[in-house]
């Protein structure tokens, strides 16, 4: 039998969450204003008192990030954790790493818990890497010899022997979630717990991670993996739990979560929008309203395979930014990603002046239209990036936030006579030409 070293039973987690009354936006006299602070202040006093969630806003709400969780895992498991943004992937992690506290429920671990859950978790901002990695393997429970032994093989991983006497608040992203990654792999804990953090990183710093969870997995340990990226859960994992809205709607087999994970997706009808910039993704500066996809008598979430179809994205600027780009990455249904594009006159087919030009507060629309047959038919999914041209930092990064499906509607079908391999099934120009048309012997055919 195998050892159970993960036990999760009738979890729930809630938050409340504070959001300013309609009565902000109508103009207030100062006995309104006096009045409704005296109210906020009673209210914090009294959750001060009875030790409760101090929440700013005029009204609150209770929001169940998760809604009576179940599962366990084995030890040498490697499970993959998938869902869509705000279905609680993170909040399971960070209660199964001690971060944060459950709201009812019961949860059994056997063995030391390693987490790298989001940049900077578990370093301390003013002490150097060095001191860092010291700290993080005391926290694990490592005597200093045994750091020790693990030292040289951590820092060649992260790569920042140059820096290892630097202060860690000085360090970029990249070299943050290098280190990060390196120490929670190498203090072999029992149980690693990897939140999606890889994306920080590049592409060959990736594949280096994909390769060390492989590494820990094979030498038995535990590992839950968190991601949108299909390929590495597909090829990490034999088994996968899928969350929606807080509840976990599948757990098997690594392949059938995935592909209900894909199709289920398409439901949103190819479109989500945010109506109030505050909950919207992004950051202080810009903020995502839309993104969708359109095609022209086809039903919301679907696309011609012989017709071109569009992608839309809307989006607030909060602030006067002096370049903004927009870029679309879309990936198959394996998780591969199929085709990069972006608004950039060094990329783009046609010029977008606003590419180059600084961009006032206020709202935005871009679009890329991409041909049709181009793609074979299949799933889709889009991940948007709004930055201003630096390659490490975002105002917006959605990963895969909205899928569609490319449907034959029958006549490539009949054309190329059934479905093809691969992502793309496009017309290329062909010919044929005869070289020489007089029968030739053999011996003149292997000297030719």
């Amino acid at each position: 039998m195998p050892d159970t070293v993960i036990s999760v039973e009738n979890l729930y987690k809630s938050y409340l969450v504070g959001h300013q009354s309609a009565e902000r936006e109508r103009y207030s006299s100062l006995r309104d204003v006096v009045a409704r602070n005296v109210r906020n202040l009673t209210r914090k006093t009294a959750d001060l008192i009875y030790g409760r969630q101090i929440v700013q806003g005029d009204e609150v709400e209770e929001f169940w990030a998760l809604n009576n969780v179940n599962f366990q895992v084995n030890q040498g498991d490697v499970v993959g954790i998938i869902g869509r943004n705000g279905a609680g992937k993170s909040t399971l992690l960070k209660i199964l790493s001690r971060i944060t506290e459950p709201t009812k429920g019961r949860i059994s671990i056997r063995g030391r818990v390693s987490s790298l859950l989001e940049v900077g978790t578990g370093f301390h901002p003013e002490l150097t890497g060095r001191e860092n990695i010291y700290l993080n393997g005391a926290i694990l429970g490592m005597t200093r010899s045994e750091i020790r032994k693990k030292f040289d093989e951590i820092v060649a991983f992260a790569e920042v022997d140059k820096f290892l006497d630097t202060p860690v608040k000085r360090y970029s992203s990249g070299m943050y979630v290098r280190l990060a990654f390196a120490v929670a792999a190498h203090l072999e804990p029992e149980i690693l717990v990897v939140d999606e953090v890889l994306a920080v990183g590049d592409v060959q710093f990736q594949k280096k991670c994909i390769g060390k969870i492989d590494d820990v997995a094979k030498q038995g340990r535990t590992v839950l993996f968190v991601s949108h990226n299909m390929v590495a859960v597909r090829s990490l994992c034999s088994r996968a739990i899928l969350l929606q809205d807080g509840i976990i709607i599948n757990d098997a087999e690594v392949n059938e979560v995935a592909d209900r994970y894909l199709r289920d997706g398409i439901e949103a009808g190819g479109l989500i929008e945010w109506n109030d910039p505050a909950k919207a993704p992004g950051d202080h500066s810009v903020k995502l309203k839309s993104i969708g996809i359109f095609c022209g008598g086809m039903e919301p979430g679907k696309v011609d395979i012989q017709k071109d179809f569009k992608i839309n994205v809307e989006y607030w600027v909060l602030q006067e930014n002096n370049r903004i780009i927009v870029s679309f990455h879309l990936h198959n249904s394996r998780g591969e990603l199929v085709v990069t594009s972006g608004n950039m006159s060094s990329v783009s087919a046609t010029y977008d002046p606003w590419a180059e030009r600084p961009y006032p507060a206020g709202l935005y629309r871009t679009s890329c239209i991409y041909p049709g047959r181009l793609f074979n038919d299949g799933i889709y999914a889009v991940t948007v990036f709004i930055n201003d041209g630096s390659v490490d930092r975002h105002h917006v990064l959605e990963r895969e936030i909205v899928k569609f499906e490319i449907v034959d509607t029958g006549f490539m079908r009949e054309e190329y006579q059934g479905p093809w391999l691969g992502s793309l099934r496009m017309k290329l120009p062909w010919s044929t030409e005869a070289v020489t048309v007089r029968p030739q012997s053999s011996r003149e055919l292997a000297s030719s």
